[in-house]
């Protein structure tokens, strides 16, 4: 039925003619002049968006990314057609309404290489939006994914009006050395000079990271690693044996990390450059680790000991007004540590023990209320998507630790990971 569907609409649909072709991303509504980007849909609802068959050299596979792509972002629902005809001709968008699509991506590969989506807006009957992005050589190599995934995002965003997060990477530790793997769970590949590395972060840039290393002489330094060359950017201690849990500033310029002998503080320094570290907290020989920064850089989370067990604080950037963040008020153990604070600014993630098996939970940092995402398995180790929405984590719920990721807003998880991993960081949009 859904063939013969395709099939007519082949024959009195076509490529929407539009005056705006351009080298990036052309949107059909000005911004510039507040209006909004993307349909108008109620609150809660996933509007149904058809992927028509995709022309040119490796449509098939553009189309079945895109398709899996915008399911992953969990704002859309992918309209399942069977294979056929790419349409030409005027889109009959009543057709396509009784599909119960609202919106249409109507891509092609072009002769010159570049990957060609039109986004229509099915009720409005008009076009959302042009994308254009040329396609890297070799066709379906690791590049060339990634330029899918980015028309991906532009999709979603058009369509919902937030960019999506299948144009991201999560960098993790396996086998005792350090991987990337794409969104999807394609393209899994180590770090090469990474052996040791544990507990990885993301520089914003996407360029750099900064992992703690292991020496064999039992020493742990923080090493700062250009990914474009290779190189070591920098490496360095604040001259304890303990040097752990590395995060970036939003902007870049501060590096804080967990250093001491017995028990640790937290410290502070510049990633690139000289200047030595300067000690933020206080923890009297208590462990205070896994530094976070709030995405305007003012105040850091981070784990303290020192009320005996740990549990989650704030401070600001420069160490001083430490706060509580999370009470004794929920859950049956007093344990709760590895925060990673929201890129909205509106929750801390973290893990909580719960019956003697962590969990990753989120606090409020509007009124301190906390919501639980996990229950099966062991979950630990959260870390926050770009979107503010989905969270990367370690879990044994498959038999083995691997990275999962979880949509807060439905609880829908996937696994991304089947090789073994853990301490799961997520990249910042490239």
């Amino acid at each position: 039925m859904m063939r013969r569907v395709l099939s007519l609409l082949s024959v009195c649909c076509g490529l929407f003619s539009v005056s705006c072709i351009l080298s990036s991303v052309c949107y059909s509504q000005d911004t510039t002049r507040g209006v909004r980007i993307g349909l108008t849909y109620a609150p809660g609802t996933r509007p149904g968006v058809l992927i028509v068959p995709v022309s040119g050299h490796n449509g098939d596979s553009v189309r079945v990314m895109l398709g899996r792509d915008l399911d992953f972002g969990d704002r859309l629902t992918v309209i399942p057609t069977d294979s056929g005809d790419a349409p030409s001709g005027p889109l009959n968008y009543p057709v396509f309404a009784a599909l119960g699509a609202a919106a249409i991506a109507q891509a092609s590969v072009t002769p010159a290489g570049s990957l060609h989506v039109v986004v229509h807006d099915v009720g409005g009957a008009r076009v959302l939006g042009v994308i254009d992005f040329p396609l890297p050589s070799p066709a379906l190599g690791g590049e060339w994914r990634f330029t899918v995934h980015r028309g991906s995002d532009e999709i979603e965003r058009l369509v919902t009006g937030s960019r999506g997060v299948a144009a991201t990477r999560a960098m993790y530790e396996h086998a005792g050395s350090l991987w990337i793997v794409d969104s999807d769970g394609a393209q899994a590949h180590p770090v090469g000079g990474t052996e040791g590395g544990l507990s990885p972060t993301w520089h914003p840039s996407g360029r750099y990271v900064a992992y703690q290393q292991l020496a064999n002489s039992g020493h742990h330094t923080i090493v700062v690693k250009d990914l474009t060359g290779g190189s070591v950017a920098r490496s360095f201690s604040s001259g304890h044996t303990l040097n752990m849990s590395p995060a970036f500033s939003p902007d870049g310029n501060t590096l804080a990390f967990a250093s001491g002998a017995d028990g640790t503080d937290i410290y502070s320094v510049a990633p690139f450059g000289g200047g030595s570290p300067t000690r933020l907290s206080s923890g009297q020989g208590t462990l205070n680790t896994n530094p976070t920064f709030s995405p305007d850089g003012r105040q850091i989370a981070f784990t303290s000991g020192r009320l005996g067990h740990p549990e989650v604080y704030i401070m600001d950037a420069d160490g001083t007004n430490p706060d509580l963040l999370t009470t004794t008020a929920f859950g049956d153990q007093l344990y709760r540590s590895d925060p990673d604070w929201s890129p909205d600014n509106r929750r801390v993630a973290f893990q909580s023990q719960v019956g003697g098996v962590f969990q990753i939970m989120a606090i409020s940092l509007r009124d301190r209320s906390v919501q639980a995402f996990t229950s099966e398995g062991r979950n630990t180790e959260p870390s926050w998507a770009p979107d503010g929405r989905h969270l990367l984590f370690t879990s044994t719920r498959s038999g083995t630790a691997q990275l999962w990721v979880l949509d807060t807003e439905s609880n829908r998880t996937r696994q991304l990971t089947h090789g073994g991993a853990r301490m799961g960081a997520w990249s910042p949009r490239f």
